[in-house]
């Protein structure tokens, strides 16, 4: 039996911490707190894009570590966002799409300007799919900006 904690929190149910996290007695029952998420986060990607194949849940916890929606790690890959629905659903991704999956992360995490600025772009059109278009006339042609 595996000792420590069985973080389930990040979504992910094969993980367990052997230390930095508190488990604390309040009012309510226990409670617990682990330190540094962030980190352990980033840590738990990293051990995720060396493993011999991503689960479903696995694909779900590197798209939002990405800070991606499901339409947007669709169209970094390729693909329609109902295709990365049922990968998360049913964990059953194309060997292609499972290692692009992990170069995207790789890169994301080591900071290539290139990929985090495309993966930003694409993370502020989920955000702005539902802004409309102000198109003006002006000297020289039309010039469109987008509003809320």
């Amino acid at each position: 039996m595996i000792k420590g904690y069985r973080y389930t929190e990040s979504g992910l149910t094969n993980v367990w911490l052997a230390n930095g996290y508190t488990i604390r007695k309040t009012k309510y029952g226990e409670g617990v707190s682990i330190r540094d998420v962030d980190s352990l986060h980033r840590a738990l990607a990293r051990a995720l894009s060396n493993k011999p194949r991503l689960t479903g849940t696995e694909v779900r916890f590197l798209r939002k570590e990405m800070g991606l929606s499901q339409r947007g790690l669709g169209e970094l890959l390729g693909v329609t966002d109902q295709a990365v629905s049922l990968w998360e659903r049913k964990g059953q991704l194309p060997k292609t799409a499972d290692r692009l999956l992990r170069l995207i992360y790789v890169e994301h995490d080591r900071g290539n300007a290139p990929i985090r600025t495309t993966i930003q772009r694409i993370n502020d059109m989920d955000a702005q799919e539902r802004e409309h278009i102000i198109a003006e006339e002006a000297k020289g042609g039309w010039k469109t900006r987008l509003a809320a």
